[in-house]
């Protein structure tokens, strides 16, 4: 048996000597690479903090003393050290471990929350909690440096630096990929030198017996400690974090073990905040994943473990956005792109390619993304920001009085809109269709198929007025669904029989209202399915329609809250309009992580369960039953 099985708990890490802590590593890396190549997952920046992650639980006492990651996708070492190893089997599906820490999985997990930039301040919080509740725990927040780029993190650094009684201790893995670290011999040597448990001994000894030195001491002293702290500026950035009034320790080797023990011992006995910086490399002891230009094997699906070849896989959504991104820049001179520490992800790597120039990448900091944007469409130029949809939920504020207050033409490009699923409640981005209703002049287009995707792209960067909004879901796209006819500027997809049923199908779910059509016409029933293309505002035509129809069902893969069928229901209301209403969407819940399919069907976004509901609705309005629950509540 080897030693990884024998882990259940951190304190178990306490009785195995060095020899059997190596062996230990080297047990979870393999174990991480063969799990990954079966499941797909984060493999690169968690064989990044292997041994960064057994120091800090062979110094601190989880789950006593707390640790917070931030984002999370770096915290699979960290679940194996706390006796999870059996749910790795299915990692990311249903029944097994989440791919972020989990509050249901652990008491070892606080923070489950994935989004990026917020640890900081959780620690924050926490350590000034357990000092008033008069409780010794330490707080220990693993932050990455592109999560320092957000500024959510510099406000917490601000109000952490003045907390001095705080028993909180920031570890920032540094692992190249936002800005460059601190490298070379000299560096190295300083380390070192700042990591020995006598530096500070020495120091005071030094200040001590240049001081004595009559007339000529405090000035040798001065002029030391300032070449010193001018070296030590300029190969590392701790003072930057000094200048806050914190106490820094580093930079440090994050795949010593050893060093990163000694270190975090030392910080953990100065009883303040303090900052530990530890060097890390992503993908770190699997060649494939160190040598992969992109991002070190950042989020990969399955893959081959000898390769390191990830599985054949057909375009996405995304692939097709960037396509047309690149066409839309090659015919817009006033085309620029802006991610958020995003680029490959939301497929702006190739538009970067082509135009780096006018393509900007601002980290992660979607507030100031978004503000930027407006200035550039008050420049003469028009933004596009694309990001996943659950992101520009931390930037709503800059939408609305940023963006829409002025009337700047900025795009906004949603990828994995809607029920996402492996990632978990905090990826899933069904809340983009409801809060975006409030913001007035805003359009929202869902495009339903790739050539949909295309129109709606272009059609939204010729508003130069008011911010636009094109969402699209995550995954393969289905194949393009024809249009038979036009109803204002809604598509229709099917008209057959009489008008019994009108199908308001949003974006990605008009494949699954063709397959209700279909089994409406088998059972007699006569149907209408619309898409509006545009979601926001309401196009009139659809009031029109739902008149002339025995039933209006609305489908969307958003919460169902203030969406676009409530919005639609609404819009009935006022006009009037009584026909009986049906609205399907996502329920108002933190979904589990799951494949996307299974969530649709288990949340009833599934053709055969709407359609059984369509048929009894259908049968109550011919036996002249009067219809209930149509709140979309």
């Amino acid at each position: 048996m080897g030693h990884l099985e024998s882990i259940s708990t951190p304190s178990d890490l306490r009785d195995l000597g060095d020899a059997e802590l190596v062996a230990l590593a080297a047990e979870i890396r393999d174990f991480l690479i063969s799990t990954c190549a079966r499941t797909g997952g984060h493999i690169g920046p968690n064989l990044g903090v292997v041994e960064l992650t057994m120091a800090i639980h062979r110094v601190f006492d989880s789950p006593r003393d707390r640790v917070v990651f931030d984002t999370g996708h770096q915290a699979y070492v960290h679940k194996l050290l706390t006796g999870r190893k059996a749910g790795f089997e299915k990692l990311r599906q249903e029944g097994g471990v989440s791919g972020y820490p989990s509050q249901a999985e652990s008491d070892h997990d606080i923070v489950e929350n994935s989004h990026a930039s917020t640890a900081l301040s959780y620690a924050d919080g926490l350590a000034k909690a357990y000092r008033i509740r008069g409780e010794d725990r330490h707080v220990v927040a693993v932050i990455g440096d592109g999560a320092l780029t957000g500024g959510m993190a510099w406000e917490a650094l601000n109000n952490i630096a003045v907390a001095q009684d705080s028993r909180l201790v920031i570890v920032v893995n540094d692992n190249e990929r936002s800005y460059t670290p601190t490298v070379g011999g000299l560096a190295t040597a300083l380390t070192t030198l700042r990591t020995n448990p006598r530096y500070e001994q020495i120091l005071d000894l030094v200040k001590k017996r240049l001081n004595a030195v009559p007339g000529v001491g405090h000035a040798a002293y001065d002029a030391l400690h300032a070449v010193k702290k001018g070296m030590k500026d300029a190969l590392a950035p701790q003072g930057l974090f000094e200048d806050l009034g914190l106490k820094y320790v580093g930079p440090i080797d994050g795949h010593d073990r050893v060093a990163m023990e000694q270190a975090l011992a030392r910080a953990k006995r100065f009883g303040g905040p303090v900052i530990v910086h530890a060097l890390t490399r992503k993908g770190f002891g699997y060649d494939p994943a160190e040598r992969h230009e992109a991002d070190q094997f950042h989020g990969p699906g399955p893959f081959d473990v000898q390769t390191g070849d990830e599985r054949p896989k057909g375009r996405i959504w995304t692939d097709h956005f960037s396509d047309a991104m690149v066409a839309l820049g090659e015919r817009r001179q006033d085309i620029v792109a802006i991610t958020a520490a995003m680029m490959h992800p939301v497929g702006l790597d190739a538009f970067a390619r082509r135009f780096p120039e006018r393509t900007f990448d601002v980290g992660i900091a979607e507030q100031h993304a978004v503000t930027s944007a407006a200035g550039f469409a008050m420049g003469g130029m028009h933004p596009v920001f694309a990001l996943y949809a659950t992101f520009l939920n931390r930037a709503f504020d800059q939408v609305l009085m940023d963006v829409a207050l002025h009337k700047c033409g900025v795009t906004f490009v949603l990828d994995r809109s809607g029920v996402t699923g492996d990632d978990g409640a905090s990826h899933n981005g069904m809340w983009d269709m409801s809060i975006l209703q409030v913001v007035p002049s805003l359009r929202l287009a869902a495009p339903r198929d790739v050539t949909r995707l295309g129109e709606l792209l272009d059609e939204a960067v010729e508003v130069d007025d008011a911010p636009t909004v094109v969402r699209f879901p995550k995954g393969p796209p289905p194949a393009d669904i024809p249009t038979i006819g036009k109803a204002g500027g809604a598509d229709v997809l099917v008209r057959n029989g009489t008008r019994d049923v009108l199908v308001v199908a949003v974006g990605s779910m008009a494949e699954v209202a063709v397959d209700i059509a279909d089994r409406l016409v088998a059972q007699g029933i006569g149907v209408t399915v619309v898409d509006p293309r545009w979601v926001k505002p309401v196009d009139p035509v659809l009031v029109d329609l739902a008149r002339a129809h025995r039933l209006v069902v609305s489908i969307e893969d958003n919460g169902r809250i203030g969406g676009v069928g409530a919005v639609l229901l609404q819009t009935l209301n006022d006009a009037g309009v009584t026909t009986p209403f049906r609205l399907h969407g996502i329920p108002q819940e933190f979904l589990g992580h799951a494949k996307r399919a299974a969530i649709l069907e288990r949340i009833g976004l599934s053709a055969q369960t709407i359609a059984r509901g369509i048929v009894e609705d259908v049968t109550a309005v011919r036996d002249g039953h009067a219809l209930v629950d149509a709140d979309p509540s």
